[in-house]
């Protein structure tokens, strides 16, 4: 069973340029693709290096709005700031479980 949930779930690393202090400049989205790709997780990471892990992206929301692909980011749909590539679970779950990024 577990190798079905990993051929659903895709993971997203967001690179979003702006001149906002408190907003992170990076977003890792761990997205649910048989599910509306709603998502599951996310990881803020901001210019220092700290993160704010993120288990709940709906919490509060009145709707479940679904995570862009990769494609749609880079097309500048949800606006020029954005820039997104694919990443693995390994790579989300290490700075998931470290709390930190290395900006290097």
């Amino acid at each position: 069973m577990d190798g079905d949930c990993r051929e659903i779930m895709e993971y997203i690393k967001l690179f979003w340029n702006h001149e906002l202090d408190e907003e992170p400049v990076i977003i890792f989205y761990e997205v649910n693709t048989d599910d509306e790709r709603s998502g599951i997780r996310s990881i803020d990471i901001f210019a220092d290096g700290t993160t704010k892990n993120i288990d709940d992206l709906y919490e509060g929301a009145i709707e479940i709005t679904p995570i862009p692909t990769v494609e749609e980011l880079n097309a500048g749909i949800w606006g020029e700031g954005f820039h997104a590539s694919l990443i693995d679970k390994e790579a989300f779950d290490k700075v998931w479980e470290e709390c930190f990024y290395s900006m290097d």
